[in-house]
């Protein structure tokens, strides 16, 4: 049987002076199919821009590793669909979701952004973990 209630894990993850991303996790419980074993993830980012100048999101790349080490990448322009420009001490905000095969997972990658003045920048996104509750206790 699976827990009904939601896990959710949350982390602030410094990039530079300039921008700064958190990341918040949660499992779906209720989207899980037993014969499938298919764990369902959502995980919502929020990036702020701290710096002087605009920069506008241009595209993502995670790896996404499951419990028996098996990968997968997803890639392309901008997030869900999106390239947001976002101003000076403003904050872009998006959730997405992933499946995994196992209740257990990570994640990990980074953002393509350009500024204002044409300068472009590299945001990565270190590890950070996907988990149904109480598995890890």
């Amino acid at each position: 049987m699976m827990p009904n209630s939601p896990i959710n894990t949350s982390e602030l993850i410094e990039m530079n002076n300039d921008i700064s991303v958190s990341v918040q996790t949660e499992y779906i419980a209720a989207q899980y199919i037993g014969n499938e074993k298919n764990y369902v993830f959502s995980y919502t980012i929020s990036i702020a821009n701290n710096g002087e100048k605009a920069v506008k999101l241009l595209s993502r790349y995670w790896l996404i590793t499951d419990a028996d080490n098996k990968t997968s990448t997803v890639s392309g322009e901008g997030v869900i669909g999106k390239q947001p420009l976002i101003a000076p001490d403003e904050t872009y905000t998006y959730t997405s979701g992933c499946i995994l095969k196992t209740p257990v997972g990570t994640m990990q990658g980074h953002y393509q952004v350009i500024t204002a003045g044409r300068s472009l920048q590299q945001v990565e996104i270190p590890v950070f973990g996907l988990a149904q509750p109480n598995i890890l206790n």
